[in-house]
């Protein structure tokens, strides 16, 4: 059964965000500069809009935290937009006068974005109401609420990093890298690569991709350290913790594929070159001397760090627009232009951390149980104790 629940609101030029995380244990203690550090990265790298000159993301903590510890009630946390006050009255929530708030319509859908089907499902045509909620802007409340699942995780020693493991062609043929790659990466340098020495020519790439009214994607991977095994279940398809991280990474705005481990060289070759072999170390702990599937095997974790690359489309609002249709004529016509960014790479990766995060610290939470922090950390050290002595 699931343990944590996280909803968010809000859109992006109204007047904020909130996030509502239910399910956190009571007794947690707050780290504040946590949350500070992960909103900060989430707005660094190169290649972003204007938008990130005027915003400076700060959390408000408004229900289920009190004296730096969390109460075990939902956790509600509101994010400022402060570009909203150059956005009324067009995104006021009163404001009725047509004149007004036609200024911004959207009328023009952008192919890849989710402005015509979100139209057609819900009948708006002003896409400006589909855009705003579908924005990527959404994900500072997901990385807001991913940080308290950060916070639990970190108490029983499991961390999370990130790297920009391509970026366009830039790389793309590179392995999946391991934990001790992501340590290299140096969150300040423009692009968090990975492969450091590509790192130049990627901020070239990306001057040419502006300079052109292009954007780009690229690729990022997330590694979750010290990992406990026995995280998920092979019981239910939904419960099994790959299938779990799989859809919570594909959530991120314009990720449109999901590679756990090695699994698309694993595919392409034989059985004996695809799996990691097992062995019994000295001191009784199991060992993988590979990890081609990334930290788990039939929807568990198995001890290993967990892999998981996510595969970012280029952004779908180009300055120089695509051929679509207008709404209001319906004859063929060049995309509406809305300010956006070159690139967000490195933020995706920020972004997917704090999604896997959630699910990691969920399938910990199902696994132990428990209102407090004083059961969970009990029912820890006796679930780590049983699985030492077993077989």
């Amino acid at each position: 059964m699931r343990r944590l629940r996280l909803t968010t609101g809000g859109e992006s030029h109204g007047p904020g965000l909130t996030a509502i995380l239910q399910g956190m244990p009571a007794g947690m203690p707050v780290d504040f500069a946590v949350l500070e550090r992960e909103m900060a990265r989430r707005m660094h790298g190169y290649g972003r809009g204007n938008r990130m000159k005027i915003e400076n993301d700060s959390v408000d903590i408004r229900g289920g935290v009190r004296g730096a510890e969390t109460l075990g009630s939902p956790i509600v946390l509101w994010v400022e937009n402060r570009d909203y006050k150059n956005w009324q009255p067009m995104m006021d929530p009163r404001e009725t006068v047509p004149h007004r708030v036609e200024q911004r319509r959207v009328h023009l859908p952008r192919p890849g974005h989710a402005d015509l089907p979100g139209g057609l499902k819900y009948l708006r045509k002003d896409l400006r109401d589909i855009l705003e909620r579908a924005s990527a802007r959404e994900t500072a409340a997901r990385v807001a609420a991913g940080s308290f699942a950060r916070m639990l995780l970190s108490r029983f020693g499991i961390d999370i990093k990130s790297g920009v493991r391509f970026f366009g062609p830039l790389g793309a043929e590179a392995p999946p890298p391991a934990w001790k790659d992501l340590l290299q990466v140096d969150d300040s340098s423009p692009l968090r690569a990975i492969d450091r020495a590509l790192e130049p020519e990627m901020v070239r790439l990306v001057d040419q991709a502006k300079q052109d009214g292009e954007t780009l994607g690229g690729g990022v991977t997330v590694i979750a350290h010290n990992i406990p095994p026995g995280l998920g279940s092979h019981v239910q398809w939904d419960e099994k913790l790959d299938g779990r991280l799989a859809q919570a990474v594909m959530s991120v705005p314009a990720v449109k594929a999901v590679e756990i481990g090695a699994g698309i060289s694993a595919s392409q070759g034989f059985g004996s070159a695809a799996h990691d072999i097992i062995e019994r170390t000295d001191k009784g702990s199991w060992r993988r001397p590979t990890n081609r599937a990334g930290g788990t095997e039939g929807g568990i974790t198995n001890g290993e760090d967990v892999v998981i690359t996510a595969f970012k489309k280029p952004i779908s609002t180009l300055r120089k627009g695509l051929p679509s249709v207008d709404l209001d004529t319906l004859e063929a016509q060049t995309s509406q232009y809305e300010r956006s960014d070159v690139t967000a790479l490195p933020a995706a990766g920020v972004i997917a951390e704090s999604m896997v995060a959630l699910v990691l610290a969920d399938a910990l939470l199902e696994k132990l149980g428990g209102d407090s922090m004083a059961e969970i950390d009990a029912h820890w050290e006796s679930s780590r104790r049983l699985q030492k002595e077993w077989p």
